[in-house]
């Protein structure tokens, strides 16, 4: 049986000069349902934010497209002014419409605004990191990203921006990207059954460069796999507990951001990075994505 601790863990990684936990949190679920409008628990999202902060997670990301404008208003509500160790990671590119789509928003023009917006929502004078969220709802697309990549350069050099990544982004962008200048993360999808990141991954790593999976638990489609259960079951811990800890155990430039809007889950994702597998559940798990 496996005992996890509600702290977080001693792990941290370096965006640039920006010391971050590796265990972060994930903004996007604190907005209505399919990201779209309010919590329908507006203090119950207040609480989770703050409960963040409290565990010790020094890494929050979000958008000012999840509601839109809602999770960042959320974020200013709760806990501005910020504590100084709180990073905040935010994402361009992407706008909503009315029906919950997430239309492509990469002219230069669009992605100046959405920075001014996500400036004036969050309460700040200049953003810690700014992904360049790339592809469209059904994953990454192949093209040059160096118009609206060069855009988010010139306004990091006129010091809005901290620090630049990439998010939904084939390897061929992360290289294009790396070519303009400095990136410290790259999010993409990836999980226990979704591995196609691997080999970006370890590159990464060697240059140390952070890799955030979004959707680490599957996104709106869970992971659900025998093995997983198996693990779980032999730890006595929650499949997603396993699924985090296997995450952290991948590579040491993972970050985790999972989301939720409630607090017995966060503290159970914080948790997870507690976890330890041994040799025969890391090989066991590894063979999920080669299911």
């Amino acid at each position: 049986m496996s005992t996890l601790s509600p702290s977080p863990p001693d792990d941290t990684w370096a965006l640039g000069d920006l010391t971050v936990t590796r265990v972060g949190y994930g903004a996007m679920q604190l907005a209505g349902p399919w990201v779209m409008g309010p919590p329908a628990d507006r203090d119950g999202a207040i609480a989770v934010l703050r409960e963040t902060v409290d565990l010790g997670i020094t890494h929050i990301d979000t958008s000012d497209a999840y509601g839109p404008r809602i999770t960042n208003q959320l974020i200013r509500e709760a806990l501005h002014p910020y504590p100084e160790s709180l990073r905040i990671a935010t994402k361009v590119g992407a706008a909503r419409d009315e029906q919950g789509g997430w239309p492509t928003a990469r002219r230069p023009d669009q992605l100046r605004r959405q920075v001014e917006e996500n400036l004036e929502s969050l309460g700040v004078d200049a953003l810690d990191l700014v992904h360049l969220r790339l592809g469209n709802a059904e994953g990454p697309q192949a093209g040059s990203i160096a118009e609206a990549f060069e855009t988010l350069v010139e306004l990091q050099s006129q010091g809005v921006i901290g620090h630049l990544g990439v998010s939904n982004a084939t390897a061929e962008q992360v290289v294009e990207a790396q070519g303009i200048a400095p990136i410290v993360s790259v999010q993409n999808m990836f999980n226990l059954a979704h591995r196609h990141d691997d080999g970006l991954i370890d590159r990464l790593a060697l240059e140390r460069i952070a890799y955030v999976p979004f959707f680490p638990l599957g996104g709106f489609s869970p992971v659900q796999s025998s093995a997983l259960s198996a693990v779980a079951t032999r730890l006595d811990v929650a499949p997603t507990s396993v699924a985090l800890a296997w995450l952290l155990h991948r590579s040491p430039n993972i970050l985790l951001i999972p989301g939720t809007s409630s607090i017995t889950h966060l503290r159970e994702n914080v948790a997870a990075a507690r976890l330890s597998l041994a040799e025969e559940d890391l090989a066991e798990l590894d063979e999920i994505g080669r299911e």
